[in-house]
């Protein structure tokens, strides 16, 4: 299963998009009705002092002798004189006809004044619970305005999941695919959205292209690999039967020597170049007697060892094996052995092994921190100290990265270095 940061995925932009589409749109509508509450409320309020000052007109005017009620929320007056007007609450007196808001501490009043034939009606309204059901309506709009954009932003997410899974699943096939299992309609699939599946065509017209490319480069490198080898077999061979000859000069014997030797350079150097083109494996998977293995890589240089009076040590014993592939590890310890020696004058040359690490020290001199991220690098050298392409260093980690296997360096310049490869 394929996973993508969820901040980068485009189900949870298409979730966030909705979400913030609902809190805009949802949003502007619980603002409206959060100030359009108020002016319904406040209407509402007016209503029914409206209603209750015309029922108490309408029974006075019935019965003139009727008492004036008063209640917890409403209260309702007729003032005939003074002395009426000194009998009402203070805050309500000297009032004139209309409409009034009062506020009595913490209470808040709405007030109708309405005078009829010298006869003052005066209705006060206490709207302590239309306030409260306001606040509750008001909370109730903003609660609901957190859910839809929480529910809008489930929805969408688990839309969204709908909506990408095609994309998702061609993805998924994508990324098991080989250039080997490169099929024509592979991922086309013929229930695929329109969209996904011009997609899907697109790649299988990619990979298709791709295909031919790599039948084109595996022809050329083995074409060029026979025609190269073939000559460089015929070379080595030749020597061998030229050394074998009777009576041979001792200066004859040493410049055949050179040869065999510049020939067997040139074999190894084709099949690194080989192994960086096609990244194709080199061998199978066995248990292999480490220190064996670096005998055998250190076999064509010796001469050079020798020559150099370096100090070889082998610091492991001939019963560790680990399980790897042998012609791996045997190209890897070949190109880091020569590269020792073509960089040490003097001193020593080690090779150690402990906890699944093996490690080739030598006290040359060493490599530039500058130079340290470029050291992988084709074709890059350091120095112009010695011979070679500059190729050793680059087929090493691209072995290392193809098995699996980490390869770190330490070095000082003018010290040595040591380069270190950790089996899993």
């Amino acid at each position: 299963m394929i996973r993508f940061p969820i901040e980068h995925s485009l189900r949870y932009r298409v979730a966030v998009a909705l979400a913030t589409f609902s809190i805009f749109i949802v949003g502007t509508l619980c603002i409206i009705l959060y100030f359009a509450s108020d002016n319904i409320e406040e209407a509402h309020i007016e209503q029914v002092i409206e209603m209750e000052m015309d029922h108490l007109v309408h029974r006075y005017q019935k019965h003139s002798d009727f008492i004036s009620q008063v209640g917890s929320h409403l209260k309702t007056y007729v003032i005939h004189t003074m002395d009426d007007e000194l009998q009402i609450p203070a805050y309500l007196r000297g009032l004139q006809a209309g409409y009034h808001r009062i506020d009595y501490g913490l209470e808040d009043f709405h007030v109708l004044v309405r005078t009829t034939n010298a006869v003052k009606f005066l209705v006060a309204y206490r709207i302590s619970l239309h306030q409260q059901r306001l606040s509750k309506l008001r909370l109730l709009i903003l609660l609901s305005w957190v859910a839809v954009v929480a529910i809008a932003f489930v929805v969408g997410y688990l839309l969204a999941g709908i909506l990408v899974k095609q994309v998702t699943e061609l993805a998924e096939r994508v990324s098991l695919l080989a250039p080997g299992d490169i099929q024509v309609g592979l991922l086309a699939q013929p229930d695929m959205d329109e969209e996904v599946a011009q997609l899907a065509r697109a790649l299988d017209d990619y990979q298709s292209r791709i295909k031919r490319m790599l039948q084109r480069e595996q022809e050329f490198t083995a074409n060029i690999s026979h025609e190269l080898r073939t000559p460089i077999t015929t070379i080595l061979t030749s020597c061998e039967l030229l050394v074998a000859t009777p009576d041979l000069p001792v200066r004859a014997h040493h410049r055949i020597k050179m040869i065999e030797a510049a020939a067997t350079r040139m074999g190894e150097q084709l099949q690194a170049l080989l192994f960086l083109a096609r990244e194709q494996a080199l061998g199978v998977m066995e248990p292999v007697a480490i220190a064996e293995c670096v005998f055998d890589a250190v076999e064509p240089i010796c001469a050079e060892i020798y020559r150099k009076k370096l100090n070889f040590q082998v610091n492991i014993a001939p019963a560790v094996t680990v399980t790897l592939n042998r012609q791996a590890l045997h190209t890897a310890l070949m190109n880091l052995l020569r590269n020792a020696v073509q960089y040490t004058e003097n001193g020593f040359i080690r090779v150690d092994f402990n906890n699944q690490r093996l490690s080739i020290s030598d006290s040359g001199i060493g490599i530039e921190p500058a130079y340290l991220p470029l050291l992988y690098e084709r074709f890059f050298r350091g120095s112009t100290q010695g011979q070679g392409l500059g190729i050793g260093l680059a087929i090493v980690k691209r072995i290392c990265d193809h098995y699996g296997w980490l390869i770190e360096v330490d070095s000082t310049p003018g010290k040595g270095t040591t380069f270190h490869i950790i089996f899993p």
